[in-house]
């Protein structure tokens, strides 16, 4: 029997588990059990085999209505959410002419162990065109075949490292060029910056934008925790480190620029009038820190105003400027790199089952992962 075509082949209908976050406190979910429906015309039925858990994650459920994610798989009460993770699902079944039963595609998943997707092929693989999904960015509709030449354990743990760091490191390739090619036609880049200060130094977005700034010889600064700053000093990208309670040691000597992932404004607040004039530009990207108050009393932020990094929309506009084959041929080079490195300091650790996921979850959430622990989560136990 073929895996495409006319009609629906594969798996026959089956129950699914989901995992939904409450919204308004990201800490409490709940388990939604539901019966799979009949594939409507070009829809595909993923099984979702693993996906990672990260801060990047906290930070979609914390902005999940300001920028869209909530809507990427909408729930019928919407005081509860399903937060978008990273990672590879299998098609088991297909009504689609094009899109083949046992293909792998990596992508953008609830934290379930199946999704129903209505599907259109494109050069990478396939886009989401759900109703619901009209008006977001291709990159978040993105699913792309998976090419990873291995099996067995190695095939499991190229995947797991992909689903943790693609996604992010993306973003911080984007910054890091974006940095790059500001500072004039003839003058320095970054902003005439001589470094770059980096907050929440030892979370994985973090540590990809040092690597892509010391190889272009961009001294980094790694703000962190005391508890962490032992791991970020092993890290060979950082130039210095500096720990939250002592931010005064960033000095005011050389210009900077701020990447900004912890997301917590009382320390933004704090390294702005610490740098002062030397501040030549100020980008958030994450909410690492989601949970932390707001600077005190109505003091002025000083120096220039943080500006929200949007990777999506760099995705496309670097699309357009490199040409496609040449924007996919660069990064997928420096992926290769850093997940290679990255087995030098990051440890899997792996949660299947829904009370196993659940509680990586909520660790996450509250802050509890470790620095050198990569989270994967898989409903299938």
């Amino acid at each position: 029997m073929s895996s495409v075509g006319s009609g629906s082949y594969g798996l026959a209908m089956s129950d699914s588990t989901t995992i939904e976050v409450e919204r308004s406190s990201l800490d409490s979910t709940r388990t939604v059990e539901a019966t799979s429906s009949p594939l409507g015309q070009d829809e595909v039925r993923l099984r979702i085999d693993r996906f990672a858990i990260t801060a990047n994650n906290v930070t979609y459920a914390v902005v999940g209505d300001m920028f869209g994610y909530w809507s990427f798989y909408p729930t019928e009460d919407p005081t509860w959410g399903r937060v978008p993770m990273m990672g590879f699902a299998e098609i088991v079944e297909s009504n689609h002419a094009e899109l083949a039963v046992g293909d792998r595609y990596y992508g953008w998943y609830p934290m379930s162990d199946e999704v129903t997707i209505r599907a259109r092929t494109s050069s990478a693989g396939f886009m989401d065109i759900s109703d619901h999904r009209e008006g977001q960015a291709p990159v978040y509709r993105s699913f792309s075949k998976s090419e990873i030449d291995a099996d067995g354990d190695e095939l499991i743990e190229l995947e797991e490292r992909h689903s943790l760091l693609r996604g992010l490191f993306l973003t911080s390739f984007l910054a890091e060029a974006f940095f790059a090619d500001n500072g004039g036609a003839d003058g320095p880049t970054f902003f005439g910056a001589d470094r770059a200060i980096v907050t929440s130094a030892s979370s994985k977005t973090s540590i990809a934008f040092a690597q892509r700034a010391a190889a272009r010889g961009v001294p980094v600064v790694g703000v962190t925790s005391p508890g962490n700053a032992e791991f970020v000093k092993s890290i060979e990208w950082y130039d210095s480190v500096v720990t939250y309670d002592d931010l005064a040691a960033v000095g005011s000597e050389d210009k900077a620029v701020i990447y900004d992932i912890a997301g917590n404004a009382q320390v933004l607040a704090d390294l702005h009038e610490v740098l002062g004039d030397s501040l030549t530009y100020s980008m958030r990207v994450g909410m690492a820190h989601h949970d932390a108050g707001t600077p005190d009393g109505d003091r002025p932020l000083a120096g220039p105003e943080p500006i929200f990094f949007m990777a999506p929309f760099e995705v496309e506009r670097r699309r357009d400027d490199w040409g496609a084959a040449e924007f996919e041929a660069q990064t997928a080079a420096a992926l290769d790199e850093f997940i290679e490195g990255s087995t030098t300091w990051l440890d899997l650790e792996r949660h299947e089952g829904v009370e196993a996921v659940t509680g990586a979850w909520q660790r996450m959430v509250s802050g509890e992962s470790g620095p050198t622990s990569g989270v994967i989560g898989s409903i299938r136990a």
